[in-house]
Formats: structure tokens, sequence, C-alpha cells
């Protein structure tokens, strides 16, 4: 059964223009054809098409379904964007798949990237959603300074993983099963030691992720596997 997203389903039974044009114009559905909705928020509904319009696709839903993550600690990963945005997006899709609660963005001092469209990476989530058939859509917040952005509380377990060759654990061994976390990434350059050091001071722990040198996305996307795997 097609998944379509519709953010506002509570609020009125109407699909969104853009997923009615994928629902009438590319699967050429029609009406009476059976579809599964989610809101992003934890539902799935059960519904039939009512409309054939793609301004106004209305549905009758015929079941609701709580469908919550299947883990229940959050999982949130901060990454200084790559200069080929293609890479971020392949992580913030691999990321969506695998289970993922936020993604935050982080301007870094080595970072060769300073801005970024969340529009398009939200899209790439939304889709990637869909196709996992999960009901909850990753939070997704815009780039801000790494300063800015560790001066923020945050409820759990804090780490940082670097290529410095400071003494650090593995992320697998410090992190506690079943806790809130949040990883910082940082830019194809690494994080500065000014930066680790701001970070440690603030409640990070250094971790490694591995022996291998990771590219930035393939780092982002080993640690958050690796919380999953030890949850």
């Amino acid at each position: 059964m097609h998944i379509f997203y519709t953010p506002a389903i509570q609020e009125s039974a109407i699909l969104p223009e853009e997923e009615a044009k994928h629902c009438l114009r590319v699967l050429r559905l029609t009406v009476g054809a059976e579809v599964l909705l989610t809101d992003g928020a934890g539902f799935f509904y059960k519904a039939v098409l009512l409309q054939e319009n793609v301004k106004h696709c209305f549905v009758e839903i015929r079941e609701t379904i709580s469908a919550p993550l299947p883990w229940k600690n959050k999982i949130h990963i901060a990454i200084a964007p790559t200069k080929q945005i293609e890479r971020i997006e392949w992580f913030a899709e691999k990321a969506t798949e695998i289970g993922i609660n936020e993604i935050s963005f982080l301007q870094c001092r080595f970072s060769e990237r300073k801005e970024l469209n969340t529009e398009r990476v939200k899209k790439i989530l939304i889709s990637a959603m869909k196709q996992s058939q999960k009901t909850v859509l990753p939070v997704l917040n815009k780039i801000q300074s790494f300063k800015q952005f560790i001066s923020q509380p945050f409820e759990g377990q804090k780490f940082i993983a670097h290529c410095h060759p400071d003494q650090k654990e593995s992320l697998k061994t410090v992190y506690t099963p079943g806790s809130d976390a949040l990883v910082l990434i940082g830019p194809e350059g690494d994080f500065s030691k000014e930066e680790v050091s701001e970070a440690k001071n603030m409640g990070f722990v250094p971790v490694s992720l591995g022996e291998s040198r990771l590219r930035t996305e393939t780092a982002a996307l080993v640690a958050c596997h690796t919380l999953h795997l030890i949850y």
C-alpha cells in the first residue's frame, strides 16, 4: 500500500498538493483506492480517496494506528555539512532509514560550507521516512555556530568524535544503552583543538568511532548505527 505524508491530517482530511500530484498523476490512483497516510508524528492512517483533484484531494480515514518508534532513546547527530551537499543528503537519507530523532548542522572553524538548504534535506527525510515505513519524521535544525550549539541544554549523554591523538574511548564503550545521546561530527578538516576543548568544558565526552579515518558523512552514519546496535 502506498504511503503519503500528511502532517495536518488530524485537522484536515486532505492530501497536500505535492502528495496529491504523486498519488493521482504518477501512481494514477482513483476514487476508492486505499492509501496509507502518516502524519510524521507517530501515526498511520488507513484511508480511501474521495476525490481526484490535486488541489483538493480529500480522503476518508477508516482507521488510525499508533506506531511509535521502536527505540525509546533519543538519537541526535550534529554534523558539519560537507562541501559536496550530496554527501550530507546521503547521510540524512540513510540515517532516517536506520532510525534517528534529530539532525543538526554545525558551522565549525574548518567548515567548507557555511550555508545549507534545509528544505531540500527535509524532502529527503520525508521520502526516507515513507520508504522505511516509519511514522516519525526526524527533527531537522538549521545550521548554527559550533559555540552556540554546544551551549544549548541536552538531557542525555553528549559525545564529540574527533581524530586528534588525544586519549579517548570507543563510543560503544562509553555509551549507556537506552540513554539519549548527542554526537558531534566535525567537518572534513576535523574539529579544531580549541573546539574539542570547548566541547569538553561543556560536558561532551571525546570518543572514537574505530581505527579507520572516516569521511564526515560516514562517521555520522557509523555513530547513528552504533547507538542502535548497542541499544
